[in-house]
Formats: structure tokens, C-alpha cells, sequence
């Protein structure tokens, strides 16, 4: 059975080299969990690193962050659906909103739980995903304050996730000019201006953001250690935090091509004569044991720098080891490093063993 595996103790030195680095500057952060699918050994590590908030875009995985540890933080960092209303008041402590009228359901709800919510209103500022508006915040914001039993923590934007857009400086300005904007038209202090996620740390490891940016929301720097402007591993962070580790089910020499009629695959793509340079030749194949249903190869790349992946079926994955200084054998482990979307894949996967090491 194939499994991922999670390095205690690389992803407390990356915690600790993020931590550091937001401290010194006065900027809260909180954790975004939603890459561990609500797996609670791995909850329980992030919340063990010594994290006070926890953000995630799940509420099933923020209800079982409350239930190991009811003192953290909980953030819901999409806009609510309305039918997940109630859940969201009882298991999130702060949610993100770009709707007068989910507010208003969040506020009617916190009124029956007899709760305070805390909203963060979300800007558009050039992404085009979720957000207000910049013409249309002062009005916004003037309605929410009326609201019973919501409390608007802060302001924020989301950059990067959808269209590419980066967080730069000349961004981060402009969403520190909304903080000044609001705060002058209704005479308030905005406590949180919440100015990205992984994606704005270079800006701050450079002294480049300002002052009134003093929240973020980081996942994949502290998992994968990775500066998302460069795509190169942050110096002094782990790359490696998670690995993924699967069994070899088959060794064989077989042709490099297919023979019969081709069509398509399992997965819609059909073999051509071009994706192989020896028409004649053969390689060996090992079959191990993950397929489609767990990942997707392009977010693998093998330990072993000789191993090429072919492809993969449902349950399958085909690699070449022709090439391997090493004498694999049936059984032997494959142990690769995962990007961010292979690790959410196989973390969602109920078919992979996830252990900690």
C-alpha cells in the first residue's frame, strides 16, 4: 500500500523560520490546513507546532480542529455557502465575505447562537476571484457595520490563485490605502489587513511590504518551503516535509511501444508513434502501486534521478528503470518528492496511508 509520510521534524524548523519571520515584524499569520483534507494525525501536528489560528476552506475540517483543541482560532477563507451558514458560525470563528446578504445570514445566525462572528471583507484587486469591488467598499462596509452580532476584523485580498496575478508591492500599497480609506470615512481602527498567503513572503523576507499589511495566511511555504515568485525552495526551509513512498507490484522488459488498435485511454489520451524515439526498442517497466484515483504524475519527481515516469491507469503507475544504478526488486519502495497539487491529491485519497516519521 502506498503511503505519504510527514517529517516531524522538517516541518518544525519550517514553522519556526516562518514564525521568526513574521514575529520580527510584528505581523500575525495563521496556518492554512486545507492541504491536510481534515486528517487529524496531521492536524494535530500543526496544532502541536504551537499555532494560534488555523484557516481552512472546508468547515468538516474546521469542526474537527475545534474538536481537538476549541481554544484555536478557526477561519473559514471562502465565502460562505448559504446552506452551510449555521456550521460556519458554530465551527468558525472568522469567515472571508464578499456578500451584504451572506452577512446578513451569518449575522442572523450568530444572533441564535448567541455568538459574536468575525468577518473579513475580501477586495478584488485584479485576480478575479472572490471580492468586493474597490468602488463599492466604503458602501459595503457602512452596511456590515450596522449588523448585529459581526464584528469586522479586517480587510483582505486574495492574489495569485486564480488568474496568476503576484503580490506585489505596488499591490499590497494600494490594499493599505483601502485600510486608510475606511478608517478615515468611519472613524475606526481595522485590526487585520490581510495581505496574502505563501505567495507575498518573498515581499517580506525583502522588507518590501507595508507596514499596514499585518496578516497572512500561509500553507505551502510551510509545508513545501517553496518562494512561489522564483519557484526555488526558501533558503533555510525544507522542501521535503512530505514524501510519498509506494511498492513495486511488477518488474518487466517490454517493448516501448503498444500493439493493436489504439484508442484512447482511461484517461482520454491516445499513444502516439512520436512519444517514443526507438520504435523497435524495449525498456524495463516497474508497476507500482498508485494510480489516477490517488495523483497525477506531473506533480512527482522520482528520489532516483534515472527513473522516467511513463504513465498511469486508474490504479496503476508505469516507470522506466532501465536507466537506475539500482537492482530494484518486487517490492521494493519508490519514494518520491510531491508538489502542492500531488500532495493534495494523495491526502484526499482514502486509499493512502498517511504516517509521520
Amino acid at each position: 500500500m502506498a503511503f505519504i509520510q510527514l517529517y516531524r521534524e522538517k516541518l518544525k524548523e519550517n514553522y519556526t523560520f516562518l514564525n521568526t519571520i513574521f514575529t520580527s515584524r510584528n505581523i500575525e499569520w495563521g496556518i492554512v490546513s486545507k492541504l491536510l483534507c481534515g486528517n487529524k494525525i496531521y492536524l494535530k501536528e500543526i496544532i502541536a507546532l504551537g499555532t494560534h489560528e488555523i484557516l481552512d476552506s472546508r468547515v468538516s475540517n474546521l469542526r474537527k480542529i475545534k474538536s481537538i483543541d476549541p481554544n484555536i482560532q478557526t477561519v473559514y477563507i471562502k465565502p460562505p455557502a448559504k446552506r452551510s451558514i449555521e456550521s460556519i458560525v458554530k465551527y468558525a470563528d472568522v469567515s472571508f465575505n464578499t456578500e451584504i446578504y451572506t452577512i446578513q445570514m451569518l449575522s442572523n445566525e450568530a444572533k441564535k447562537q448567541n455568538k459574536t462572528h468575525k468577518v473579513i471583507i475580501m477586495i478584488e484587486m485584479g485576480d478575479l476571484r472572490e471580492g468586493v469591488m474597490g468602488e463599492e467598499l466604503v458602501d459595503f462596509y457602512g452596511q456590515i457595520l450596522q449588523m448585529p452580532n459581526i464584528e469586522i476584523t479586517g480587510i483582505g485580498t486574495n492574489l495569485n490563485c486564480l488568474s496568476g496575478v503576484m503580490p506585489t508591492q505596488d499591490k499590497l500599497i494600494q490594499l493599505s490605502l483601502y485600510k486608510q480609506l475606511i478608517e478615515a470615512k468611519f472613524n475606526i481602527t481595522i485590526p487585520w489587513v490581510s495581505g496574502g498567503t505563501s505567495v507575498a513572503i518573498p515581499l517580506i523576507l525583502k522588507n518590501a511590504r507595508p507596514m499596514a499589511i499585518n496578516h497572512f495566511r500561509v500553507g505551502e511555504a510551510l509545508f513545501f518551503g517553496k518562494d512561489l515568485f522564483t519557484g526555488e525552495t526558501i533558503q533555510g526551509m525544507h522542501d521535503d516535509v512530505f514524501k510519498l513512498f509506494t511498492e513495486i507490484i511488477e518488474i518487466t522488459e517490454k517493448p516501448d511501444t503498444p500493439t493493436g488498435e489504439l484508442g484512447e485511454n482511461v484517461a482520454g489520451n491516445t499513444f502516439s508513434m512520436n512519444d517514443t524515439e526507438d520504435f523497435g526498442g524495449t525498456s524495463l517497466r516497474a508497476i507500482i502501486d498508485i494510480g489516477l484515483l490517488d495523483m497525477q504524475p506531473q506533480y512527482l519527481d522520482a528520489d532516483d534521478p534515472d527513473i522516467t515516469i511513463i504513465d498511469a491507469s486508474s490504479d496503476m503507475l508505469v516507470i522506466d528503470i532501465s536507466n537506475s544504478k539500482k537492482n530494484y526488486k518486487i517490492g521494493d519502495l519508490i519514494s518520491f518528492k510531491i508538489k502542492y497539487m500531488g500532495a493534495l491529491y494523495l491526502l484526499n485519497s482514502d486509499y493512502i496511508e498517511k504516517t509521520i516519521a
